[in-house]
């Protein structure tokens, strides 16, 4: 029996294909980030742009600081697509000003009106673009690359995530009763009380 032949292609290598460990990165290289000047003025426009961002909820004032400076402004014309359905992400994009719609296999299916974040989840996902979204109006956006998006948002949840696990490693599992008194208010404050299920009330 013969064998089929297999043939083997050479295919772009994806952005994705990029790797970022948070553990590796020394919170002091500074060749790592970018930092776009920007005058007082645009300063306040972008923090008051990205102050409800959930992304950036948990980040901590040094990581907001390195948002707030990797963001670079982006003018948009009527018409003009920012990303496109399918294409591999390269930007994150929080919404100054301006309208624009989300078109998916061709359906217009949603609409940003002057406000709204986009393009993050290529980016934290690593898959290609879900969604096309095209400028109905002129337009300001604030963008951060791909690199500085994974690195700021990656090492933030690598830190949270590393707090609970040594959290973890220190505390150990005790059942109560109910009604039982697990802590006094002028009780000697040495150990810290976590509770997982069940209903505690203070007073």
């Amino acid at each position: 029996m013969v064998e089929p032949v297999r043939r083997f292609t050479t295919r772009r290598k994806s952005v994705f294909a990029e790797a970022y460990d948070p553990e590796n990165d020394a919170d002091d290289d500074e060749a790592e980030r970018k930092v776009y000047p920007k005058s007082d003025e645009q300063r306040a426009r972008l923090t008051e742009s990205v102050k409800n961002v959930l992304l950036f909820r948990s980040l901590d004032d040094e990581q907001m600081n390195q948002v707030l400076d990797a963001m670079f402004e982006k003018r948009v014309q009527p018409d003009e697509f920012i990303i496109r359905q399918g294409d591999d992400g390269d930007n994150f994009y929080v919404i100054e000003s301006g309208v624009y719609k989300v078109i998916c296999n061709g359906d217009h299916i949603s609409t940003y009106d002057n406000s709204g974040i986009f393009g993050e989840l290529a980016l934290l996902y690593n898959v290609p673009r879900a969604a096309s979204i095209q400028a109905v109006t002129e337009g300001l956006l604030w963008a951060m690359d791909r690199q500085t998006f994974r690195r700021i948002l990656l090492k933030s949840a690598f830190k949270s995530e590393k707090c609970t696990n040594t959290i973890g490693q220190c505390t150990n599992v005790e059942g109560v009763e109910d009604g039982s008194v697990v802590v006094k208010m002028d009780q000697d404050g040495r150990e810290i009380e976590i509770s997982r299920l069940g209903k505690v009330n203070f007073w």
